[in-house]
């Protein structure tokens, strides 16, 4: 009996020192900056994750911040009405932005000189100051600054750079056509909080042309590897001035680089949703249909090809916040035209920069002078 006590102890302390051994993961502080988005439910609905501990929620409407506290179980005492106060308070090592898209500077101008990481939702900023003065403040303090879209999300996205680049399947690359939008962001149902902004020029940057226009931009700059385009040419159209009077609800946007062109086709008015791409070579061509369908075919492939990619066939991270967190762990080194990277992200907002301007004038913006 004492023989089998002594060896049931060493087996205890044996566990115990391989426990020891293999650290848990570390959680991250995080804190949320806003919560008036349509997708703040991405990060407050997220199950079974201990990445992630939950120190603040700033928001200024106190109504919708205790709505959301009812409604995804977290503390009422976790909420703030003045954001630097909160960062002092709480002391986040990240924050997510889910605020209007023109407030995104000042969580940026708040966090960076206190160290702290942010990922914000697509776009980056409304215009190319704000975009370009959250990028010194990332650099100067040191910190990631993040933006977050859901074709990033995508294994078709992620199989589509890797058939480009890697593979040479389509050859050198002369025209994407890429499509994104729904019936309108009021017609889908989006809450009056996020529909107030969003349809707001000052707020939002403007309407279909920034809020669909943005995925086009970040993916072909993402193909491109961060080439920068000669020109851009826009045409919007506000085919809902009933619904939407103050933005655009229509936008076709043609970005020009030295070799090939990208066709941008963003809309609030499609019968459905849709968040698809077409790739053109000189050898072939890749059509991804939505986040896991693609066809296929190029010189070698008599007949288009139909396949199906999921995350175990190629890398790529379903979840956004996993990927902050890695990347805030050094796990990911993002290259500097990662469609989450800043580099990536200013260029996108330069890109909507000069859309917006040319719609405005009739005129393609020149962005090689």
């Amino acid at each position: 009996m004492k023989k089998l006590f002594l060896i049931s102890t060493l087996m205890s302390v044996i566990l115990i020192n391989l426990n020891a051994q293999t650290p848990a993961k570390k959680s991250i502080r995080l804190a949320i900056a806003g919560t008036t988005h349509g997708h703040t439910s991405f990060i407050l609905g997220r199950k079974d994750k201990s990445d992630y501990q939950l120190v603040g929620v700033f928001e200024t409407n106190t109504e919708l911040a205790k709505t959301l506290a009812e409604k995804f179980g977290f503390d009422p005492k976790l909420i703030h009405n003045n954001l630097e106060k909160m960062l002092d308070i709480v002391k986040p090592e990240a924050v997510v932005a889910f605020g209007s898209i023109f407030e995104h500077m000042a969580v940026v101008e708040a966090c960076a000189p206190r160290g702290i990481h942010v990922m914000v939702e697509k776009p980056l900023a409304t215009n190319i100051e704000h975009a370009q003065r959250m990028a010194k403040l990332a650099e100067k303090y040191n910190i990631h600054l993040l933006t977050n879209y859901e074709t990033s999300w995508y294994p078709t996205t992620a199989k589509s750079f890797q058939l480009i680049n890697d593979s040479n399947f389509i050859g050198n690359i002369k025209k994407a056509v890429i499509h994104d939008g729904h019936q309108g962001p009021k017609e889908i149902g989006c809450e009056k909080v996020f529909l107030d902004w969003l349809t707001d020029p000052v707020q939002n940057g403007g309407g279909a042309l920034i809020d669909f226009g943005c995925y086009g931009a970040n993916l072909m700059t993402y193909i491109q590897k961060g080439q920068a385009p000669v020109s851009v040419t826009a045409v919007t159209r506000n085919f809902k001035p009933e619904i939407y009077p103050k933005v655009d609800d229509e936008a076709t946007i043609i970005v020009n680089y030295p070799e090939s062109q990208c066709i941008i086709q963003a809309s609030w008015n499609w019968p459905f949703g849709r968040k698809d791409m077409e790739l053109y070579g000189d050898s072939g061509y890749i059509i991804a249909a939505d986040s896991k369908n693609m066809r296929l075919r190029n010189n070698t492939i008599k007949t288009e090809q139909s396949i199906q990619v999921t995350s175990k066939d190629i890398a790529v991270y379903e979840d956004p916040f996993s990927y902050f967190f890695d990347v805030i762990g050094g796990k990911v080194k993002m290259t500097k035209y990662d469609p989450y990277s800043l580099e990536n992200n200013v260029m996108v907002v330069r890109i909507l920069d000069a859309a917006r301007e040319s719609a405005r004038t009739g005129k393609t913006v020149r962005l090689d002078k």
